[in-house]
């Protein structure tokens, strides 16, 4: 098994880490080998002894091609039912000006809105380029999706937040299985 990802050029070094020890760390945890190509973006993932972890790396490589710190990403490899997912912004933005207030909305001053989402719902978020990228467990993510939308669709901050405390005792009781 052996898969191509492209990746921008700004996230190579991320992925390497400091005298490769990122790329080192995918490798291992993946028990797949990464080839990089600097200079077009391509990362190669192949002859993983584990296929699962296999796939598992193209998602941490995904992920930290989308924003995300290597910590957070690698958090993948820890728990099988945490799962990487993209909302694709270029479907909603008509233009540059239109991405770039769709961001701001889902960022918040100084990352304020990004922090709340995080805290509340417990997943990991990333807003880059042209996406929306959360780390977390399926239930998770699905509220915090559905707070994105929400944003999305122009609703207000506010009663956006108020969903989302609401949602957080309901996550709260799936954590502790009630």
């Amino acid at each position: 098994m052996t898969e191509h990802i492209k990746i921008p050029l700004e996230r190579i070094a991320v992925i390497v880490g400091p005298k490769g020890r990122t790329k080192e760390l995918i490798e291992e945890k993946s028990t797949a080998t990464l080839n990089i190509d600097s200079e077009n973006g391509d990362v190669k993932i192949s002859d993983p002894k584990d296929a699962l972890k296999g796939m598992r790396a193209k998602e941490v490589v995904q992920a930290i091609a989308r924003g995300f710190s290597p910590e957070k990403a690698l958090k993948l490899f820890d728990h099988d039912l945490l799962m990487f997912e993209t909302i694709d912004l270029s479907n909603i933005a008509r233009t540059e000006k239109d991405l770039q207030r769709i961001r701001g909305r889902i960022i918040g001053k100084d990352g304020k809105t990004r922090e709340i989402f995080e805290s509340l719902t417990n997943a990991y978020i990333s807003v880059y380029g042209k996406t929306v990228c959360m780390i977390g467990y399926p239930e998770q993510n699905a509220v915090a999706r559905a707070g994105i939308d929400m944003l999305l669709e122009g609703s207000a901050h506010g009663p956006v937040y108020s969903f989302l405390e609401k949602k957080k005792s309901e996550l709260k009781r799936v954590e502790l299985g009630l």
